[in-house]
């Protein structure tokens, strides 16, 4: 049971349970599903039933997908659904394959490729392109089903995993990249992040090239689920079915040929939110709509971040000029973090930047971010990591971008007019503020020296002029 709040362009969890049932894990056996298994999920549901109920959550969704569709009693299962105040409806395959697709192509805005969605009972395939996915496929993949196809050696396993692929029309090169959803893929993902030390601890994002996929995948099909689960992040369910999942995406990788690999958080759930939103809905930008609601919620409105990114445009280098989403996100979590403690506000902000689960923006982006709300508060030395994850003239700009807001906010508290009776432009190789004369007394000392080091870091002179208010 996932509860979401926030935008609904890109939505936050703000609980989220599992129980872990194994509805499947006796299909390929008996056809049915194990009734101890329904006995836990009817309790686990029961319990949800009645959270929602309690807090007057009317606007519910409840899916069953793989292991309910092909049970012999899977319809039995869900009547006894029904008799808790749930009404439960059952994807099909291809449903089930689209849904999924909607959550990447809700997450990755233009995205191209191949959703790969792993669960439980099935692998579901699904081509993504323009906003839009093919018809998909639903193959007995899963991870509780991959034990049926283990081999003596990962490469059988890859090898019986790539028969039943082809056998689905999944046999050729795609191209595009191959977009990984689904819990044990995460699990890789993070232990692939651990291993190399990467900077940010979110998978959702994280990319990997096919080569470097290829030999994260054989690293962890020959791997000891034991060892895996030594990592803190990786529970012992996930690390079990690593090993096959690991052989199952070596066949993925050597038949579809992707350019790259990323993985997703979003899924089927998040598909679910994002196909019920009006087409307008759908185009707003991911990035600036999950900020907006998250800095509204600490003393940032948009319409105040617009206006101080509106002002601090006339620092920009002209070179710097084209990256308005993330100036204008930066904007807001720098000025959100001015609400917090002085001794909190700056590393809580670089979190914020860095760590928290932002939808279409890359790590280069977030090392942008982080730049930028570090600029904010005249912090000169970068956190460790940043430029590992952007190029140093993007981090430079960044800063830029930070001290300018910083002047902008330290000049006149950000009142509405401060920001009309004043203006910052560069000009014959100077940084110029101008003010207009009814609001010269707003120029102090601290002031002047925000000028000074955004004029220093941009390598120009600091001038200041004061304008009749008419001009």
């Amino acid at each position: 049971m996932v509860l979401y709040g926030g935008s609904p362009r890109a939505p936050v969890v703000l609980l989220n349970e599992k129980v872990v049932a194994r509805l499947g894990r006796d299909i390929a056996a008996t056809g049915r599903l194990a009734e101890a298994a329904i006995e836990l999920a009817l309790r686990g549901l029961a319990r949800y039933a009645l959270i929602l109920n309690d807090l007057g959550i009317d606007d519910i969704e409840v899916v069953a997908t793989a292991a309910v569709r092909e049970a012999d009693n899977g319809p039995k299962f869900l009547r006894q659904i029904e008799l808790l105040g749930l009404a439960p409806r059952l994807l099909s395959g291809e449903e089930e394959a689209r849904t999924s697709a909607m959550g990447v192509i809700g997450a990755f805005p233009g995205g191209a490729g191949v959703v790969a969605d792993l669960g439980g009972g099935s692998l579901e395939l699904v081509q993504i392109s323009g906003g839009q996915c093919t018809i998909g496929s639903s193959l007995p993949l899963g991870t509780l089903r991959l034990p049926e196809i283990r081999g003596d050696s990962p490469a059988d396993t890859r090898r019986a995993a790539a028969k039943i692929l082809k056998a689905a029309g999944w046999g050729d090169a795609t191209g595009g990249a191959l977009y990984l959803v689904g819990g044990t893929w995460r699990a890789m993902a993070t232990y692939a992040m651990a291993e190399s030390r990467h900077p940010l601890s979110d998978p959702h994002g994280f990319e990997l090239s096919a080569e470097a996929a290829l030999e994260l995948a054989c690293t962890l099909a020959q791997a000891d689920p034991s060892d895996l689960h030594k990592s803190p992040r990786i529970s012992s369910l996930r690390s079990a079915s690593m090993p096959d999942a690991a052989a199952l995406l070596m066949a993925l990788v050597k038949k579809l040929e992707p350019d790259r690999i990323v993985f997703s958080s979003w899924g089927l759930r998040e598909g679910l939110l994002y196909d019920r939103l009006e087409p307008f809905a759908q185009e707003q930008d991911p990035l600036l709509a999950g900020v907006a609601v998250f800095s509204a919620s600490r003393g940032c409105p948009p319409t105040l971040a617009a206006r101080v990114a509106a002002w601090t445009v006339g620092a920009l280098p002209a070179h710097a000029k084209g990256s308005e989403r993330l100036r204008l996100a930066a904007t807001m979590l720098a000025l959100a973090s001015m609400q917090s403690e002085p001794n909190l506000r700056t590393a809580q902000a670089i979190d914020w930047a860095l760590q928290k689960r932002w939808i279409a923006i890359d790590a280069a982006g977030r090392a942008v971010l982080a730049a930028a709300v570090c600029g904010n508060a005249n912090k000169r030395d970068l956190p460790p990591g940043l430029r590992q994850l952007a190029p140093a003239d993007a981090l430079d700009d960044a800063a830029g971008w930070g001290l300018a807001i910083r002047l902008c906010r330290r000049l006149g508290a950000l009142s509405r007019k401060s920001l009309q009776s004043s203006r910052i432009e560069i000009s014959e190789g100077k940084l110029i503020l101008t003010l207009e004369q009814s609001h010269s007394a707003l120029l102090g000392a601290p002031n002047e020296k925000d000028l000074r080091l955004l004029a220093e870091h941009l390598g120009l002179t600091s001038e200041v002029r004061v304008v009749a208010d008419s001009e």
